[in-house]
């Protein structure tokens, strides 16, 4: 049975270094937006230089959420000066896409709350509805940072639920969206100590994913890998909320400190 994980604001769910598990997914979910998935294999490097995209986006995450008005600002410059040649018209066969499309910066955004908090409420419990509520407006900055507008937020938690649901049935895994996923989760150009982690992570990630998208995706998923996850997900409800918060906390500390002594890299 879960339990009621008492928090108040996003610095205690966004800050925690668990989300990053959910990384993968929430990629996954973005690249089947068809024209988020073209505009992804066209001009990002997911696949080729995977460290410095997830460097980049963690970067972006906690200078939104918890940096101060210097830290956001030079983020949200460098997103917009990386983020302006990504577009492309439509064509007979292929959606149009732009990086300054609100309906596509919502949908990525989207993907991250989503993420979070489906990993959160797995390992942690249910959240506190008010805290949830508050959780959720506190959010949007991952979308209005981006350029969307703030009333293109679904107003409640109720109405992001109808608005997720609707978006996910209409997700495609195109072969550009296949062949970066296939890349990204094999890992070849990673260095050998996070090659070897790569199995769990795939486990994770295609755990975290609905059975018609893990399908389209290409997982063979037996209920023997259902019983892995369900095991490695036991585990982590076990040890990982008894870490010191530094610990749990210390990633957004890391890339904070990074952002401010100019030694991180660019955000794309």
């Amino acid at each position: 049975m879960g339990y009621c994980w008492r928090v108040s604001t996003l610095s205690e769910v966004g800050r925690d270094a668990l989300l990053v598990a959910g990384g993968g997914r929430a990629i996954l979910l973005q690249i089947a937006n068809p024209s988020v998935g073209r505009g992804v294999a066209a001009h990002s490097n997911f696949a080729t230089r995977p460290l410095d995209r997830l460097h980049s986006t963690l970067t972006f995450v906690y200078a939104q959420a918890f940096g101060t008005d210097s830290d956001k600002r030079v983020v949200r410059r460098r997103v917009n000066r990386a983020h302006a040649p990504v577009s492309a018209d439509a064509t007979t066969d292929t959606p149009g896409y732009s990086a300054f499309d609100p309906d596509l910066q919502l949908w990525v955004a989207a993907t991250l709350y989503d993420t979070a908090i489906t990993l959160r409420e797995l390992v942690y419990g249910p959240l506190d509805p008010a805290a949830a509520d508050e959780i959720y407006r506190e959010y949007a900055v991952l979308g209005t940072a981006l350029q969307m507008p703030a009333a293109l937020w679904p107003a409640t938690r109720s109405d992001f639920d109808s608005y997720f649901a609707a978006e996910s049935d209409r997700l495609e895994v195109t072969p550009e969206a296949l062949a970066v996923s296939t890349s990204l989760l094999a890992g070849r150009v990673l260095p050998a100590p996070l090659r070897a982690a790569m199995p769990l992570v795939r486990l994770v990630t295609a755990g975290l994913l609905s059975p018609r998208l893990r399908e389209a995706y290409g997982f063979h998923w037996t209920p023997r890998q259902q019983r892995r996850f369900d095991r490695v997900i036991a585990m982590t409800r076990v040890v990982w909320p008894r870490l010191p918060r530094s610990i749990r906390f210390s990633l957004s500390s890391f890339y904070l400190r990074r952002l401010r002594t100019g030694a991180d890299v660019d955000v794309d």
